[in-house]
């Protein structure tokens, strides 16, 4: 299994970025995919996640209204649209991975997918620098 972030970068406070996460070595729509974000110090927070079983998404107060995560399932890639970017939104954000099946013998899937213990799969992340 293999995740691979890109898009981060430099950008204004109100601007916009659009990340995405290229995986390979599993069956890309039997899994949930979750965007992560860490800031140095910090414990990774969970913000929002995909079902792509299921097509359905889940995002955390601190990603509803601004963000979209998005998955195109024939070129195994996920995607999370970041609008109205605020300095305190900088971080590394990664990409991880779970199988839905896994995910759901633990329970609800979307409580599940925002916790870094319950994904096995993490790219390397990619830095996203928000200047006010």
């Amino acid at each position: 299994v293999q995740l691979v972030e890109s898009g981060g970068g430099l950008v204004q406070a109100g601007g916009s970025l659009r990340l995405s996460c290229a995986a390979s070595g599993f069956i890309f729509g039997d899994y949930v995919i979750g965007w992560f974000r860490r800031v140095s110090g910090k414990e990774p927070e969970g913000i929002s996640c995909i079902n792509n079983s299921e097509g359905n998404t889940h995002y955390l107060p601190s990603a509803r209204g601004r963000f979209t995560i998005s998955a195109d399932i024939a070129k195994n890639t996920l995607y999370f649209q970041l609008n109205t970017l605020r300095p305190d939104d900088a971080a590394t954000y990664y990409c991880a991975a779970e199988s839905a099946s896994k995910l759901a013998s633990n329970g609800y899937w979307r409580a599940a997918c925002v916790l870094v213990s319950f994904l096995d799969h993490w790219g390397k992340g990619t830095l996203v620098t928000v200047s006010s």
